[in-house]
């Protein structure tokens, strides 16, 4: 069934609506999980034919994404596997230069940006919201750059706050003042004691942002392109402000079960996700992007030596492959033929996983065309994580 365009009928603009006020950037509080059971089958004597299979499955079914790709990467070798289409009406497949809403794989983008900034001596892990962010609420002021880096900051989630949603339920469009998000929760305390336990909020990355920008004075999106496009060789990848997508991209969609698949790819404002999900990429690109920032091409083995200090059992929104624990914007999924590092995202029309071996020579980028989470669409998570992890053993048994 072809897509309705946007604003075509009441009905669909109430799904675009529900779909932006539920997860923006995918935010989930408190959420846990337990690991997906993958069978421990033995390889397959025609492992591409598999994998491809594996996609194809999931793009029939009956809550399936129009389309899936996935980049596997080793060393020099790249292989893509793909599913379905870019686009219902066009029905042309999906490629790896489309543009896509990576959602909060950008939490690994700012984190990348504060790392650099550290490992120049700019910032210190330990330099507090007071210190660098005066203006910010007296009662977050202790709250450190490595507590915001690994969700322990106690911070409250600005995108699940009352007047964030009512905005965005009214006006999924709206351009919000990125640099003013935190505003909507300024007159809250902190959840926990800082680092006392583990959270994921989207304020932590915004907050992240507004330190590398005031520590350097420099805008966010100029210390993108110095920091991480420029070094890793990115030239498909920006955060925008709006809602449009540059051509030609993935088209992202609501599946409701009587309007069919419902075109969301430009339904939402990325000036309401900014650092914490609002970056476009392709999967080419972020094939780049997470090979070098897992691999350490960014910054020097003492800082990654912090970045990789795991909280176990905290879990990336939306749950990867295997077993999570969480790094400084950096997560570890240890499944059952291994473990690779990356991060994990979801937003209206989009579900991403990026991931990499430590090196970074092997790498995955596994990119569907709707929402799925612990909330939207459960089922299709659990049977996701499953075909991601098959994905992560062709990966790693090469």
């Amino acid at each position: 069934m072809s897509p309705r365009p946007y604003g075509q009928s009441r009905r669909i603009r109430r799904l675009l609506r529900l779909a932006a006020a539920t997860a923006v950037c995918g935010a989930l509080l408190g959420a846990s999980v337990l690991p997906a059971q993958a069978a421990d089958r033995n390889p397959p004597p025609d492992r591409a034919a598999f994998l491809r299979q594996e996609l194809r499955e999931l793009v029939e079914r009956p809550d399936g994404p129009p389309g899936v790709i996935a980049v596997l990467r080793d060393g020099d070798r790249t292989e893509v596997y793909r599913a379905g289409v870019a686009d219902v009406d066009g029905g042309r497949p999906p490629g790896a230069t489309d543009h896509m809403r990576i959602a909060s794989v950008a939490k690994a983008f700012s984190g990348a940006v504060a790392l650099s900034l550290v490992d120049r001596g700019r910032l210190s892990l330990d330099a507090t919201i007071g210190e660098v962010l005066p203006g910010q609420p007296y009662r977050w002021h202790k709250v450190t750059l490595r507590q915001l880096l690994n969700h322990t900051s106690g911070l409250p989630d600005y995108s699940a706050s009352p007047g964030f949603l009512d905005i965005v339920s009214a006006d999924p469009r709206h351009h919000f003042d990125s640099r003013h998000l935190l505003d909507f929760v300024a007159d809250e305390d902190l959840a926990f004691r800082p680092g006392s336990r583990y959270q994921y909020s989207n304020s932590d990355n915004i907050a992240v942002a507004l330190m590398a920008e005031a520590t350097t004075g420099r805008r966010y999106e100029t210390l993108l392109r110095e920091l991480v496009y420029r070094p890793l060789g990115l030239t498909a990848t920006s955060l925008p402000q709006g809602y449009r997508l540059p051509e030609p991209y993935l088209h992202g969609y609501q599946i409701d079960p009587q309007a069919g698949p419902v075109d969301v790819s430009e339904a939402v404002s990325a000036s309401g996700a900014w650092a914490a999900g609002g970056i476009v990429s392709t999967p080419q690109d972020l094939t780049a992007f997470i090979r070098g920032y897992v691999g350490g091409a960014l910054v020097s083995d003492r800082t990654r030596r912090q970045q990789f200090r795991f909280i176990p059992g905290a879990l990336s929104q939306p749950p990867g492959p295997g077993r999570t624990s969480a790094g400084l914007a950096v997560y570890r999924y240890a499944t059952r033929c291994g473990t690779v590092y990356g991060h994990t995202g979801n937003t209206p029309g989009y579900t991403q996983l990026a991931a990499a071996t430590a090196d970074g020579r092997r790498s995955l980028t596994f990119s569907l065309t709707t929402q799925t989470s612990l909330t939207d669409n459960p089922g299709l998570l659990e049977r996701v994580r499953e075909v991601q992890e098959d994905f992560v053993c062709a990966l790693l048994r090469g």
